[in-house]
């Protein structure tokens, strides 16, 4: 029989376990920077209560996994019951102040949507502790967080960096639900949380520097022996997006910069070799199904070369809109996470019946060093885009919101658009001749062959304007091939 897995250490540290833990998922000044996003109100969500457990117990990472994500945070411990408290009186709802790690895995993120249910609804993955600070005793606005793990610092922030001050977590919250005797809010990580594994022991304390602590809330991770059944119910997927959330950065996850995925010597080919070019040589490898079909470019004199960074769109359903479409949905993700370098790709089935974007989006990427953006549907705001100066390959101006033909599905996934494939990481180049998708693994060898060919049929444009007939010369017989690579020799 399986062995059983360990029992996380009971959460000592509270009077009686909590009806409710709250989590707040974006809090701190530091974190909305490495994030690349601000919310302009405090959103939250829930996690079980059997979640919890004290200091010095273990945390396991399940089999099949590798993002166990920590996130040092301040939690919160209602005395007294509250419910539509304004501002001014919500601290006095707050009995205790502990620590708290805020566990997650990274690889069940993506499939939760924002949920958070299964990514961090995990046995043990709620330590608190080890001491309750009185709330009466401590000013809110000048309370400290750090964060070691195997002794070293990785997070050390106060309740100054709070975009929200914990009073106003208590008050808004209790405007939609009574917060009991018990209850726990988590107030968001700052900057640093990043991924643990098997073996490395973690520790958040906070404190009013110089004065009252909650002592070192200890964590140790162990490796798991059961993973999760996909005959069940989701399972564990971890792309790069995932990775450089968990780890707190592309280059803490051990990936390239964003939208450095083409060394400068081959973006330079590439900016230099006309479209029509690369696509001859990718018919010759066999790739005629390559193009981004129906679209024209809004700066038809700017060359696009990039890495493609993809969204995708679905036939608009009401149900389906009102749940997806609305709030942070994958579209503004999208624009808030390109990297210098990339192309975003939309999928948008080739409906030119509404805008796939407008100019505040097309500004957002643009401030992110984004290269362009790609869309079979249409553009809203479409003068006020092309005023940004980004190149943007669309069908066409369209005055519409999203919500009239689209519902913002998913993103970093493979998509369809302009009849072609794309996925993330593809090189996007495109021109007044359209655009077209060249895989990555041979973008160099296409490049390289397209440059040589051009330079022969520039060869020939000046034979043929010198009056030789194009007979025999394009393409070039054997005669005019020995001509053409003695001259090569010459020149070398």
């Amino acid at each position: 029989m399986p062995s059983s897995p360990p029992t996380p250490v009971p959460c000592t540290a509270l009077p009686a376990r909590p009806g409710k833990v709250v989590a707040v998922h974006l809090a701190y000044d530091s974190r909305a920077q490495q994030r690349g996003r601000r919310p302009a109100a405090p959103s939250y969500f829930l996690k079980p209560s059997s979640s919890l457990a004290g200091s010095g117990g273990t945390v396991e990472r399940p089999a099949g996994t590798e993002l166990l994500g920590f996130e040092g945070e301040i939690a919160l411990v209602i005395g007294t019951p509250a419910r539509r408290v304004p501002l001014q009186d919500a601290w006095d709802h707050v009995a205790h102040v502990t620590a708290a790690n805020d566990l997650g895995l990274y690889d069940l993120r993506a499939n939760d949507k924002g949920s958070n249910v299964r990514s961090k609804g995990g046995d043990g993955f709620t330590p608190l502790g080890p001491a309750l600070l009185d709330a009466r005793a401590v000013d809110p606005h000048a309370l400290r967080l750090r964060t070691w793990v195997n002794g070293e610092p990785a997070q050390d922030d106060t309740t100054a960096g709070l975009l929200f001050p914990l009073a106003q977590l208590v008050a808004d919250l209790s405007q939609h639900f009574t917060l009991e005797t018990g209850d726990v809010i988590l107030t968001g990580t700052p900057a640093g949380a990043s991924v643990v594994v098997p073996g490395d022991v973690v520790e958040v304390e906070v404190d009013v520097p110089g004065g009252p602590s909650t002592g070192r809330l200890v964590t140790t991770v162990v490796q798991g022996e059961h993973g999760f059944d996909p005959a069940l119910g989701s399972v564990p997927a971890a792309d790069d997006l995932q990775r450089e959330e968990a780890w707190g950065s592309r280059a803490a996850a051990g990936l390239p910069p964003a939208g450095d995925a083409l060394p400068e010597a081959l973006r330079d080919k590439l900016e230099r070799t006309p479209v029509a070019a690369l696509s001859g040589q990718l018919r010759k490898r066999g790739l005629d199904n390559v193009t981004i079909d129906g679209v024209r470019s809004n700066h038809p004199g700017t060359k696009l070369v990039g890495v493609a960074r993809t969204l995708r769109f679905v036939p608009n359903r009401e149900d389906l809109f009102a749940s997806r479409g609305g709030g942070y949905n994958a579209q503004k993700r999208v624009f808030d996470a390109v990297g210098p370098g990339e192309v975003i790709v939309i999928e948008a089935r080739g409906e030119t019946g509404s805008g796939t974007l407008g100019d505040v989006l097309a500004i957002r990427a643009n401030a992110r060093g984004a290269a362009g953006i790609v869309t079979d549907g249409g553009v809203r705001d479409h003068d006020a885009v092309t005023a940004v100066g980004l190149p943007v390959y669309s069908r066409g101006a369209h005055p519409a919101v999203l919500g009239r033909r689209h519902v913002p599905w998913d993103s970093d996934v493979t998509v369809a658009c302009g009849g072609t494939t794309v996925q993330p990481g593809d090189v996007v180049v495109g021109d007044a001749d359209g655009v077209l998708v060249v895989p990555r693994a041979i973008a160099e060898e296409v490049a390289d062959a397209a440059l040589a060919q051009e330079a022969e049929d520039a060869w020939i444009a000046e034979r043929v304007a010198e009056g030789n007939p194009v007979e025999g010369l394009f393409p070039m017989n054997a005669s005019w091939r020995a001509r053409y690579e003695a001259r090569d020799r010459t020149e070398d």
